[in-house]
């Protein structure tokens, strides 16, 4: 069963579809290790992320596993219907945004709003982002992961443009990552680590909305989001196995 080159619309299910079907149809038997990232894009004529995606989705579903360090391999799911002390495949809801296309989003939408948050920004607004800031630095010194303040962050900037549609538009982006497939990802690539750059990234942020410099604040925002995007990009035998 060829691989057939998909059209961009909702993208990492087309591909989990077809790995799927090839996996039934016997192209890959369990246990088998599935191509590379860079080949199954190739052969697919789509990016590196959207594959990610893809198989992040799968994994989550119970049909790969994938081995840090290795590389993703076929699971054996003929069991899993009558082991009854087997746990239930979680599924992702058909209408989850993929977590790479998503952070993509954030950096055109965020971006602007970073601009317009810098001319508009009153000190209660900057008292906001400070607080967050403090919230996030407090977490990564305990080693723990600072999502609420990362969230209360973006909610502070977004808050400064004084729109209910922005904000609400913010809300609904950072709280997609409580999904199945942004857990399953950040438990690979997000580390405190990670955090401590992404703090600095902020820290640039803040500087410009203070500033009141709104192409700076558009550029700040715009990095983090693209450094957050390679981050979670880094190949698979870079991390390191748990």
């Amino acid at each position: 069963m060829p691989l057939q080159t998909l059209e961009p619309q909702r993208l990492y299910r087309q591909i989990a579809e077809q790995l799927r079907a090839l996996i039934e149809a016997g192209e890959f038997a369990v246990g088998a290790r599935l191509p590379a990232e860079r080949e199954l894009a190739q052969q697919l004529g789509v990016s590196r992320p959207s594959v990610r995606e893809a198989l992040i989705a799968m994994e989550v579903e119970g049909w790969v596993e994938v081995r840090t360090g290795s590389g993703v391999y076929v699971l054996d799911r003929s069991t899993r219907a009558g082991d009854a002390g087997a746990s239930r495949d979680v599924q992702v809801p058909p209408t989850e945004w993929g977590p790479l296309e998503l952070i993509r989003a954030r950096r055109v939408v965020e971006g602007e709003i970073a601009a317009l948050a810098a001319v508009q920004a009153r000190p209660r607004d900057l008292k906001a982002m400070d607080q967050a800031m403090a919230s996030m630095r407090r977490d990564t010194a305990l080693g723990v992961l600072p999502l609420e303040g990362d969230r209360a962050f973006h909610l502070a900037v977004v808050q400064a443009c004084g729109n209910t549609v922005l904000t609400e538009t913010v809300q609904t982006f950072w709280d997609s990552r409580r999904g199945p497939l942004f857990t399953r990802l950040g438990g690979y690539f997000e580390t405190v680590e990670s955090w401590r750059a992404a703090i600095d990234e902020h820290e640039a942020i803040v500087a410009a909305v203070r500033a009141h410099d709104g192409p700076a604040a558009r550029t700040a925002m715009q990095a983090h989001m693209d450094k957050s995007h390679i981050r979670f990009s880094v190949s698979w035998r870079r991390v390191k196995p748990s």
